[in-house]
């Protein structure tokens, strides 16, 4: 009976500490502080520059000023069959050299007969004038002896003229780009035979909206972008704003320089930026450091202390990867987020990231 009553009671006491660990309140969870990392910059007093941005392709310069082209395609003048090409494809030329022959004999048989025809009126005349001296001739044959010269002079000419028809030659000094036929092929009137290109007189030609084609004008710096980077691979100038509008796709012909030694090549696509205005001494920040909601209100977080505190401010004109800023307590060499700033809260814990610590 004893035994029953100890058993019995453990097991009230064991029942009791049960219930009673069940019906215990837990201890309130205490907050973790959030702290978010973020990089850091300064507001900054640059100048920036309100661009027009245009894309287009490299070509030739075009003729002007008593120089040639930058670049030329040579065609048949007549039909005929290409005899030889004495120039390779990447061969430097200067004006003058013959890159394609047509078939020249018959204009070769021409000029030979042309020359004869000129030596023998010569001697006429030569004979005619010593005549002359000693009165053994009259003014009659003597005219007709010059006249006869000046006819063979004018064939001789032509002969020559016909010669060069058949010898294409470059009009200016610069790089073989493509050779289009070989010897024995036949060509046809106007058939392309041959491109030369100087690659240090090239010009970037552009298509500009013409209403931002009116804030354009000759002698403005150019900045030239290529493989969609953003390192400007060269800077040139405006050289030529087009007076009329295409009413295809509403744009005006600009035309910006390129320099010689900017190792660009002709046909390649670039993007300009050309310089229409300059504003200096405002503050700006990096795009990044700026976040804007969905109502279009624009905010930057400002370091104070640990903290990141948000603060209203204007954005303005936008240049490269800055933004212009303005707005109570910006001010320059204030310090703000830049990368971690989007959607911060209002005041927030921050842990600054420095150069090659990893979040």
């Amino acid at each position: 009976m004893n035994s029953r009553l100890i058993i019995g009671g453990l097991v009230s006491l064991l029942a009791a500490a049960l219930l009673g660990g069940c019906g215990a309140q837990p201890e309130e969870e205490q907050p973790v502080p959030t702290e978010v990392a973020v990089q850091v910059g300064k507001v900054a007093r640059v100048t920036m520059y309100v661009r027009v941005a245009a894309y287009g392709t490299l070509e030739g310069e075009p003729a002007g000023g008593g120089k040639p082209a930058g670049a030329a395609r040579l065609s048949a003048p007549a039909a005929g069959i290409v005899m030889a090409v004495p120039v390779k494809e990447g061969e430097r030329v200067e004006a003058g050299a013959v890159m394609v022959t047509l078939d020249d004999r018959v204009a070769s048989a021409q000029l030979e007969k042309a020359r004869q025809t000129v030596e023998f009126a010569e001697q006429q005349a030569a004979r005619q004038q010593r005549l002359k001296s000693v009165e053994g001739t009259s003014e009659r044959l003597l005219q007709e002896a010059a006249q006869q010269l000046a006819a063979a002079k004018g064939e001789l000419a032509l002969a020559q003229a016909q010669v060069a028809l058949v010898r294409l030659a470059s009009p200016l000094a610069g790089v073989v780009a493509r050779i289009y036929v070989q010897p024995g092929q036949a060509v046809d009137l106007n058939t392309v035979v041959a491109e030369v290109i100087d690659p240090e007189r090239l010009v970037a030609t552009l298509n500009v909206a013409a209403a931002e084609a009116a804030l354009l004008k000759n002698g403005q710096p150019a900045d030239l972008l290529v493989g969609g980077g953003e390192q400007a691979a060269a800077r040139g100038r405006v050289l030529f704003v087009g007076p009329q509008v295409n009413p295809v796709n509403d744009t005006v012909l600009v035309r910006v320089s390129v320099p010689g030694n900017a190792g660009l090549r002709s046909g390649q696509f670039v993007q300009a930026r050309i310089v229409t205005e300059e504003r200096p001494g405002r503050l700006a920040v990096p795009r990044e450091a700026v976040y804007t909601d969905h109502d279009g209100q624009s905010t930057l977080s400002v370091v104070e202390g640990d903290r990141a505190i948000q603060k209203s401010v204007k954005t303005g004109l936008r240049d490269g990867g800055l933004v212009e800023v303005s707005g109570e307590g910006i001010a320059e060499g204030t310090t703000i987020v830049t990368l971690g700033s989007y959607a911060l809260p209002k005041e927030t814990k921050i842990r600054i990231l420095h150069t090659g610590e990893e979040k």
